[in-house]
């Protein structure tokens, strides 16, 4: 059953040209200029119920403003969208209670207070029972390995706890659908496979939908079995990530090695492709995915091969030129 229903949604905001200097300072009293931007334009998409759906594009290209328009925090120029069965901008209470927001760059707990009495006073909010609370917030502690940091001010917290810590906040209620904007940025490696753990494991046991932007393709390619990719508030790929090499990856990389001060004719490995790397004993091609076969037994043939190895290219080249595009 499809959670999350996106029609043609749209938003444009509407932004004022000043003119230059004191001049034009005064002459923008009497006569503005104002400019439109579409940061999303004729939006559609569905996701069923316990995906993990990465939420890709370039800044600017309109991923906050639908996560933000799907949170209800937006109301939208045009188009519609149901998530739970809801109209998100309505903001109706039952809504509220069983979807959460995170934003990396935003903070949800009390600056000034220790983490436990912000997350209290978030289950006051929510009016979870005591005893739900405690276990709750042991369970998370327990997962993001937080559980010794509870009783520290959020302000002395290090940027991958105060994360943790904002992520058990917005679970607390335990909410059917869960948008993660850019969860992982600043962390460190260790802090941001951490995080990747606990979604993955979190997704598999409560099986809550969840919608995930991020610029760090690891994120994406250990959580995410389909993406959507949003460019110039467009969306411009829907599908399984293993589909992004197959449209737009047309060649794969061939690594070949050698025993060093081994001897065989000369060769021109620039014909089998563009050379990547050609060193004493190694070298790196990337050849068409339809001549891969036939490039290999020619180079097999013509060089005395101590290893050969076959990748595709990396996610995240791919990714990239697309965005270029």
């Amino acid at each position: 059953m499809a959670l999350i229903e996106v029609q043609a949604l749209t938003k444009a905001f509407r932004t004022y040209k000043k003119e230059p200097g004191l001049r034009g300072a005064v002459r923008g009293l009497f006569h503005r200029r104002y400019e439109q931007t579409l940061a999303v334009d004729h939006v559609g998409f569905t996701v069923e119920e316990g995906e993990l759906v990465g939420f890709l594009g370039p800044n600017g290209a309109g991923k906050t403003t639908t996560l933000k328009m799907l949170a209800g925090l937006l109301h939208p120029t045009s188009g519609t969208a149901r998530v739970l069965g809801f109209v998100p901008w309505e903001r109706q209470d039952g809504y509220r209670r069983q979807f959460a927001l995170l934003l990396g760059q935003k903070n949800q707990l009390w600056w000034d207070l220790p983490a436990r009495e912000s997350l209290e006073l978030n289950g006051m909010i929510y009016g979870l029972p005591r005893a739900v609370f405690q276990r709750t917030v042991d369970e998370l502690t327990g997962l993001l390995a937080v559980r010794d940091k509870l009783d520290v001010m959020v302000r002395e917290l290090s940027l991958g706890e105060r994360m943790k810590m904002e992520l058990i906040a917005a679970l607390l209620h335990q909410p059917r659908v869960l948008f993660l904007d850019e969860p992982t940025i600043g962390l460190d490696v260790v802090s941001q496979k951490t995080v990747r753990e606990f979604l993955r494991l979190y997704n598999e046991r409560q099986k809550t939908t969840i919608l995930l932007t991020s610029h760090y393709m690891t994120d994406i390619q250990e959580l995410c079995h389909r993406v959507i990719i949003i460019d110039k508030g467009k969306i411009s790929f829907d599908g399984r990530l293993g589909e992004i090499l197959d449209r737009f990856a047309d060649f794969k990389i061939v690594t070949i090695s050698w025993q060093t001060g081994a001897n065989f004719p000369a060769v021109d490995f620039n014909r089998f492709g563009e050379l990547v790397e050609n060193s004493a004993n190694r070298i790196q091609i990337k050849v068409k995915r339809d001549q891969v076969i036939a490039v290999c037994k020619e180079l097999l043939d013509k060089v005395p091969v101590n290893d050969i190895d076959i990748q595709e290219v990396p996610i995240e080249d791919v990714i990239r030129q697309i965005f270029a595009r």
